[in-house]
C-alpha cells in the first residue's frame, strides 16, 4: 500500500571533474582505459530475460587506432526485432503498473551508479570507441546522463502532481498513463548520453522499449544497458539489439502496438521513417508519437561590436570540440569585415596550438571521426576546394587514415556566403566562414535565415544590445537553441533544454518536461459523490 507522496526535489547538474595531472579522476580513468584495452569483449544483444548471441560478430575498433580490437558484438535480423517486441510487450503490464517510486528508484540508482563506481568506465568505454577525449566524455557519457536520469525524475514528479479543480460534490483527477504499445528508440553514435537518454525518458514514464543504437556506439551503450540491469531494471523493459535500421524499421512500423519512435539521427532516416509510419496509420491502435532530432547546420554570427578573443574561442570550441560531430557544432561562421583579419589571424593561431591524436594521451584535444564513411565524406568536401576560386583552405586540410580516421581542424573562407561547405551538413572538423560588410548588418540575418532547411542552433557575439535584439528577433525560428556571447554547443540538462525545428526536428526538447509529456497519455477520471436521480433541470419546472 502506497501511504505517502514522495517528493523528488530538483536535482543538481552533475559537477564537471576536470581530470587535472594528479587529480584523482585522471588515475582511475587512465586505469579504466588500461583495463578496457586489455580485453576483448563478446557482447550480446539484450532481449527480454536473454543475452542473445548469434555468432554473426562485427568487430569494435578504436577510430583512432583502428588496427586494435576492442571486441566483437553479436548482429541480429528482423527475427530478433520481433522477439523484442514480444518481450517488451510482456514486460508491459508489470512495468506500467509498478509504483512510480519504484520506476523512479531504479533510475536514480542508474545515475547513482554512473557517478560513482561506473563513471571511469563509461568515460572511458565512449573514449575507446567513439574517439573522444577526456573532457568531451566526462561531460557527455558522465554528467549529462547523470542529469538526464536525475531531472526526468524530478520532472516526471511535477508532471504527475498536475491535477484538475473539482467542484462540489465530486471530485477530479487525471492518471498520466503510459502508453498503448511499444515505443523504438533509435540511437546516434556521437552522444553516449542521447544513447542512454532515448530509451530510458519513455521506459521511466512507464513504456517499454526497443533500443536499436548505432552500431558504431555498441561499445558504450552495452555500458549502459550493464548499469541499467544493476541498478534493477526488469527484463524486458529495454531490449537492446543490434539490428540493421531497415529491418528494425520493417517490423516496428508494421507491427499493431507500435506506439512511438523516439530518434536522433539523419534528416533523411527521420523522413523515411515519418512517410512509413503514415503509410501504416490504419495498422496501428493509436496515432503514434515521432520524436526527433535531426540534423544541423549551426551558425556564428559576429556582429562589429563583438569582442574578438571571444568569438575565436567560441569559433574554435563550437567548431572542433569532438571533430565537430555534434549535431551543434558550429559549422558556418559570418564575421564582419571590420575585426575580419585579427579574428583569422588569431583562430588560424589557436589551431596550430591544438594537438590531434589518441584519446589516451590526454594533451590532445582533437581526436579522429568516428568511420571511414565519414572520413571520406569529409575529405571530399575539402578535396573539392582544390581550384576552386570561390573558396579557399585558411589551416588545417590534411586527412590520414593509415592509423585512425584523422582530419586536421580546417577553415576554409568562403567569397560566397552560399557557397556548398556553407548550406550542407559536413560533421566534421571543418569551418566556413564568409566576411561580410560590416555595415550591412541586417542584410546578412536575412542571409543565415535563409540559407540551411536546419534550424539546430546558433550563436551571435556582440556588445552592441540593439544588435543582439535584431538578430534575437530576425532569427526567432532559425535555431532553437540560440546563444548570446558564447559558442552554439553546450546544452546543459535543465539549463537549456535541447532541440531545433525546421529539418532539424520535431524540437521536443531533450531535457525538459517537454519531452516527456511525449511518452504520457493522460486519462481524466470524474467521480461524483451523489448522483442526480432525476433527468429534469430546474428551468423545466413551471413558474
Amino acid at each position: 500500500m502506497n501511504n505517502g507522496y514522495f517528493s523528488y526535489p530538483m536535482p543538481a547538474n552533475e559537477p564537471v571533474l576536470q581530470y587535472a595531472p594528479g587529480s584523482p579522476e585522471r588515475a582511475a580513468l587512465k586505469k579504466a582505459l588500461a583495463e578496457l584495452k586489455k580485453k576483448q569483449i563478446d557482447v550480446p544483444m539484450y532481449i527480454g530475460s536473454k543475452l542473445v548471441k548469434t555468432g554473426n560478430k562485427l568487430p569494435m575498433n578504436p577510430p583512432h587506432e583502428i588496427n586494435h580490437t576492442l571486441g566483437y558484438f553479436h548482429v541480429g535480423e528482423e527475427k530478433h526485432v520481433r522477439l523484442a517486441i514480444d518481450a517488451a510487450l510482456r514486460a508491459k503490464e508489470a512495468w506500467s503498473n509498478m509504483s512510480w517510486e519504484s520506476r523512479a528508484h531504479i533510475f536514480l540508482k542508474a545515475a547513482d551508479l554512473l557517478a560513482t563506481k561506473y563513471r571511469p568506465y563509461i568515460n572511458a568505454c565512449t573514449m575507446l570507441g567513439q574517439s573522444k577525449n577526456a573532457y568531451q566524455a566526462e561531460i557527455d557519457s558522465a554528467c549529462e546522463l547523470i542529469d538526464f536520469l536525475r531531472f526526468n525524475v524530478y520532472f516526471l514528479t511535477e508532471i504527475y502532481k498536475q491535477q484538475p479543480i473539482s467542484s462540489p460534490g465530486m471530485h477530479n483527477r487525471t492518471e498520466w498513463r503510459s502508453l498503448e504499445g511499444f515505443v523504438l528508440a533509435v540511437t546516434p553514435f556521437n552522444f553516449t548520453a542521447i544513447a542512454g537518454n532515448l530509451p530510458s525518458s519513455a521506459a521511466m514514464c512507464g513504456n517499454v522499449v526497443v533500443w536499436k543504437p548505432a552500431n558504431s556506439q555498441v561499445y558504450s551503450a552495452q555500458m549502459i544497458m550493464r548499469v541499467f540491469r544493476e541498478a534493477g531494471l526488469p527484463d524486458g523493459v529495454i531490449n537492446l539489439i543490434y539490428v540493421d535500421g531497415p529491418s528494425v524499421g520493417n517490423v516496428c512500423f508494421s507491427h499493431p502496438d507500435f506506439a512511438g519512435v523516439h530518434f536522433t539521427g539523419s534528416t533523411g532516416v527521420f523522413n523515411h521513417m515519418w512517410k512509413t509510419i503514415g503509410e501504416n496509420i490504419p495498422r496501428y491502435k493509436g496515432y503514434p508519437r515521432i520524436v526527433g532530432e535531426t540534423g544541423g547546420k549551426d551558425f556564428v554570427l559576429a556582429h562589429k561590436s563583438a569582442d574578438v578573443d571571444a568569438l575565436v574561442t567560441a569559433l574554435s570550441r563550437g567548431a572542433f570540440e569532438y571533430q565537430g560531430q555534434k549535431c551543434s557544432a558550429a559549422s558556418r561562421a559570418y564575421i564582419p569585415s571590420n575585426i575580419a583579419e585579427e579574428v583569422k589571424e588569431k583562430l588560424i593561431a589557436q589551431i596550430k596550438t591544438m594537438k590531434m591524436g589518441s584519446v589516451e594521451d590526454f594533451s590532445n584535444f582533437v581526436n579522429a571521426v568516428i568511420d571511414e564513411k565519414s572520413f571520406d565524406k569529409i575529405k571530399g568536401y575539402i578535396d573539392n576546394l582544390k581550384g576552386d576560386r570561390k573558396a579557399k583552405i585558411l589551416v588545417g586540410g590534411r586527412c590520414d587514415k593509415t592509423e585512425g580516421y584523422f582530419i586536421e581542424p580546417t577553415v576554409i573562407e568562403a567569397k560566397d556566403p552560399r557557397y556548398i561547405t556553407m548550406c550542407e551538413e559536413i560533421f566534421g572538423p571543418v569551418l566556413t566562414l564568409h566576411v561580410y560588410d560590416a555595415d550591412r548588418y541586417e542584410e546578412i540575418l536575412e542571409v543565415i535565415d535563409s540559407t540551411s532547411p536546419y534550424a539546430l542552433t546558433g550563436a551571435v557575439l556582440s556588445q552592441d544590445r540593439a544588435a543582439i535584439e535584431l538578430a534575437s528577433n530576425k532569427l526567432r525560428h532559425s535555431a532553437g537553441n540560440f546563444y548570446i556571447n558564447d559558442k552554439p554547443t553546450g546544452a546543459v540538462v535543465g539549463q537549456q533544454p535541447f532541440g531545433g525545428g525546421r529539418a532539424s526536428g520535431t524540437n521536443d526538447k531533450a531535457g525538459s518536461m517537454i519531452n516527456l509529456y511525449r511518452w504520457l497519455s493522460a486519462r481524466t477520471v470524474k467521480e461524483t459523490f451523489n448522483p442526480p436521480t432525476d433527468y429534469k433541470y430546474p428551468f423545466l419546472q413551471e413558474a
